[in-house]
């Protein structure tokens, strides 16, 4: 089990990490939110823990990011802050609970494993029926494997670009709803722009479109709201 801890106090980030590691976690510490922005939405987690007081980019931004690229992944808050509007704030961000500082680590560790016995749920509303299979995504006859790096199309290998493998990844991640322009946006603003691409959205959807050719499934336009990926009829 991996967690990223997001904490840029060094002291109760050491104690929690111990803490974690103790029960069975790997523990990787990000001192501040551009990290753990960066760590969340690039590598494979079974938990985020964030605090919301973080430098650099605050823990609500992080939190909504995160959330917007990666729906299925358990987050938890950790902070000092315990006011109504304070825990309303984060849980509408897409926290899946909320925990004050000082922590007793006993509940916290009841809390994480609650979020991970709900996030493998099969019923889970929105959610994946586990990690792993969120990892490794379907639809018709295309194969999306996020840890190989790896998609197939009809059993055919398909290399696609940065920009491309985050567009496929957020509309399979998120099949049957609509994916807004912004949502996308904000998705690729974590990516450094491809060299020489295009920046049209329309182009990439194009190119996409293309590629998936002969999958069984189609991206189909919403108009006036995003994009939709579907199996074909």
């Amino acid at each position: 089990m991996r967690a990223l801890l997001a904490e840029d106090d060094a002291i109760l980030a050491d104690a929690l990490s111990a803490s974690l590691q103790a029960i069975g976690f790997e523990v990787e510490v990000a001192p501040n939110g551009a990290v753990a922005e960066y760590l969340l939405t690039r590598q494979d987690w079974d938990v985020g823990l964030i605090d919301i007081g973080l430098p650099m980019v605050d823990g609500l931004t992080v939190l909504k990011r995160v959330r917007s690229l990666r729906p299925w992944m358990p987050l938890l808050i950790l902070t000092a802050l315990d006011g109504l509007e304070d825990r309303v704030a984060g849980l509408n961000a897409g926290a899946d609970d909320y925990l004050t500082k000082p922590i007793d680590f006993p509940e916290l560790e009841a809390r994480i494993r609650a979020v991970l016995r709900r996030a493998q749920s099969p019923g889970r509303p929105g959610g994946a029926a586990s990690a792993a299979e969120a990892e490794a995504m379907s639809l018709g006859q295309i194969q999306f494997d996020r840890p190989a790096h790896r998609l197939t199309v009809a059993g055919q290998p398909v290399d696609l670009s940065p920009r491309e493998w985050l567009l496929l990844d957020l509309l399979l991640s998120q099949q049957g709803k609509v994916i807004g322009k912004e949502q996308i946006a904000q998705a690729w603003s974590t990516e450094v722009s491809e060299s020489g691409g295009p920046s049209s959205l329309e182009v990439y959807i194009h190119r996409l479109r293309r590629k998936l050719e002969g999958g069984g499934v189609n991206i189909r336009t919403v108009r006036g709201l995003g994009y939709l990926l579907e199996a074909q009829g």
